[in-house]
């Protein structure tokens, strides 16, 4: 990740963040991994319950692949 990226595809710790909210628990009641984020460097998770339901929010860096893939739907 080059420091002189351009704001378009940073994915640095300057970089503007969102979040998105997962399911913690698989349908069996498993807690899914969570894995560090190989395409940014602000990347953070924190666990929220929501209307009773357990939820893992991931931060990412807006620009970052993932992330992108996470809110497509």
């Amino acid at each position: 990740m080059a420091e002189g990226s351009g704001s378009h595809h940073d994915v640095t710790y300057r970089a503007a963040v969102g979040p998105v909210d997962l399911k913690a628990f698989d349908d069996d009641g498993n807690s899914y991994e969570i894995r560090a984020c190989h395409d940014c460097l602000p990347r953070n998770a924190e666990v929220v319950i929501i209307a009773g339901e357990v939820l893992v929010r991931e931060w990412h860096a807006i620009r970052c692949p993932q992330f992108q893939e996470l809110i497509k739907d």
